[in-house]
């Protein structure tokens, strides 16, 4: 016993400096020598898991809850938890981690403020979005076991792991949705039944009374809207033929739709349109989630219908970032540019080659504006070029 008590406060002492240095090594040799709890507090209530998320370290978090670390310790001199502490790093791995392991969303700090909240104060909109989406895996699993007289689930439990992954994504614009459930075709291929599913836990989400999350319960419908959407064009378009298959290539048609510019060449009148619908079909129309997106939507020069969604569903951001998005799916920071005109950019040749038939008029144009310069400056008089230079040299 004497023993623990002296290895204690050194484990405590070297923890936090291993921490604060992001030595993983040295973390984990601590943790190996002490046997016992991993609770360990500083002077201020802060544990070494708050430590860790601070430092959005993913590593020596998850060691740490391993190990039983308490994700909701409230000594905090002033209330943070280990999830305030995580979205102020901006690690949306780090914040996951900590929600899968218990952590409550909810939980305010000595100002009132959420862990959500706090991101979103200091500009981590990602992180915000990752807490705003997050769900726990048991809310799909519970319809992959059969309910009362049910011989068989609604939801066969190879789709729970996939479903999962769909609902806690952040990227709600609904070419990325169908690009997503492209690379998941077990999705689709039993859409019924997902889009089924997805409506039950809108409906039981909203019959949560005090409990009631409105902006996920209208996530799952909107999920569900969209999955269905593409089921009907599947339905309407199946192939002949095996050589017919990517003619009928349902995402492709479905993207291509919702991205093809109106009369004035940019603004996507066909996407608003097939969003505000969503929105309409949205059945709790007593909530005030409803009511604030149909008044958005209804005001003048209201914002394109995807910004009400998002925000909605992920959090308004405070300022406006100037962040580059694919100009096909809206996702952040894209890794390529379009090579020709160098203006545009995607996440990858599929996004590129699905926004094409929009870009090409423009990309030719815009590629070529440069050529039309260097002719400028080619046609330059050389008289009246040396002219000037020896004016120059002159003083």
């Amino acid at each position: 016993m004497e023993t623990k008590n002296e290895d204690t406060p050194t484990a405590e002492k070297t923890i936090f400096d291993a921490i604060a240095q992001g030595d993983l090594a040295e973390f984990k040799n601590i943790l190996a020598q002490h046997k016992g709890g991993v609770d360990f507090f500083d002077e201020n209530g802060m544990t070494a898991l708050q430590h860790a998320a601070y430092k959005g370290n993913k590593d020596m978090v998850q060691l740490l809850l391993d190990r039983g670390a308490d994700v909701n310790s409230g000594k905090h001199e002033y209330n943070y938890t280990a999830l305030h502490f995580g979205a102020l790093s901006g690690s949306s791995d780090v914040c996951k981690l900590l929600l899968d392991a218990g952590a409550k969303p909810t939980a305010t700090n000595s100002v009132g403020r959420s862990a959500a909240q706090m991101a979103a104060f200091v500009g981590n909109h990602h992180t915000v979005a990752t807490i705003n989406n997050y769900v726990p895996r048991s809310d799909i699993a519970y319809f992959s076991v059969p309910q009362g007289q049910q011989t068989e689930p609604y939801l066969p439990p190879f789709l729970v792991e996939p479903l999962h992954k769909l609902v806690l994504g952040v990227n709600i614009h609904p070419v990325r949705l169908a690009l997503n459930l492209q690379h998941t075709p077990i999705l689709l291929e039993n859409a019924e039944k997902v889009s089924k599913v997805l409506e039950m836990m809108c409906k039981k989400e909203m019959s949560k009374g005090s409990e009631t999350n409105e902006v996920m319960a209208f996530k799952y419908h909107y999920l569900a809207y969209i999955i269905r959407e593409i089921n009907n064009i599947r339905d309407k378009q199946k192939p002949a033929s095996d050589k017919d298959e990517k003619k009928h290539d349902v995402v492709e048609i479905f993207s291509k739709k919702l991205l093809k510019p109106g009369k004035d060449g940019y603004s996507l009148d066909l996407m608003d349109t097939f969003l505000k619908d969503c929105v309409r079909e949205f059945p709790f129309r007593e909530c005030t989630t409803f009511h604030q997106m149909v008044t958005s939507l209804t005001s003048k020069d209201s914002p394109p219908a995807l910004t009400v969604i998002n925000c909605t569903i992920n959090g308004q951001r405070g300022f406006v970032d100037a962040i580059p998005y694919c100009s096909t799916c809206g996702e952040e920071k894209p890794a390529k540019k379009c090579s020709k005109c160098k203006t545009v950019q995607y996440c990858d040749r599929e996004c590129q080659r699905l926004h094409w038939f929009v870009h090409k008029k423009a990309c030719n144009r815009e590629s070529s504006a440069p050529v039309a310069t260097n002719n400028a400056k080619l046609n330059i008089d050389a008289n009246e070029l040396s002219s000037e230079l020896q004016n120059l040299v002159a003083g």
